[in-house]
Formats: structure tokens, C-alpha cells, sequence
């Protein structure tokens, strides 16, 4: 299942502009399949200044420990407290309560730039 209303990353991101500056960032259903049951989820703290495929965090699941990385260049202004005391949110849904942080882009174009879902697909099988 790839949503169409969605942006990606080639790290198995996905991206929803809320507004024209600010975007939700979570992981993909593919990566949550690949990863197994996550056990630790480290985000961001508010204020954080990210810049687009620099390490933001980590999610550790029973096969490994991934790295989260920032899609867009911006400031974190909203952390998914959840994920980080429920952690299996991610995996029953990815899509939904499980999504990790919220970014105020400093360019809002740079989320059309991103992979759309007939873009991504392909990175999911294989």
C-alpha cells in the first residue's frame, strides 16, 4: 500500500504537506515491514534545525538499529511523543499515529522535488 497523496524519500520516508511550509514525516509500510517489530524510537528535539538526508534519529526494531534522516532542510516543531513511549506504532500504523515528526520546510518546493508514489513503488521490491 502506497499512498498516493503522499511524498517519499529513497529511505523509505513518507512526507504529507500539512500547509505550504510545514510537513509530517513518517516511515513507509515497507520500511516498518523490513525493519520487524520496533522496540526504540529517538526523534528530534522541537527546535532542532535539520538539513535534507542528514541522521535526525534512530529506530531500533529486533533485527537492528536504522537511522532516521531529515527529507527536507527545516525546524522540527513537532515530535510524535507516542512513537517514543509506544514505539509499535509504527508498525500497526505507519501512515497514521505513527508518524514521527513535523518540519517547517525552508523551501516549500523541495517537497514536489521528492519521489511521488508511482516514483517510489519500484524502490519497494526487489
Amino acid at each position: 500500500m502506497i499512498p498516493e497523496e503522499l511524498h517519499y524519500t529513497e529511505e523509505h520516508e513518507w512526507v504529507q504537506a500539512r500547509t505550504e511550509t510545514l510537513v509530517r514525516v513518517g516511515l513507509t509500510e515497507h520500511a516498518q515491514q523490513q525493519l520487524g517489530d520496533v522496540v526504540r524510537v529517538q526523534l528530534p528535539e522541537v527546535g532542532d534545525q535539520v538539513d535534507q538526508g542528514a541522521p535526525v534519529g534512530e529506530v531500533e526494531s529486533t533485527t537492528g538499529v536504522a537511522e532516521l534522516f531529515a527529507p527536507l532542510t527545516g525546524e522540527v516543531v513537532a515530535v510524535n511523543d507516542d512513537v517514543v513511549q509506544q514505539p509499535e506504532l509504527v508498525n500497526s500504523d505507519p501512515y497514521g499515529e505513527g508518524w514521527l515528526v513535523e518540519i517547517a520546510v525552508d523551501d516549500p518546493d523541495a517537497v514536489d522535488a521528492l519521489l511521488d508514489a508511482e516514483a517510489y513503488g519500484p524502490l519497494t521490491r526487489g
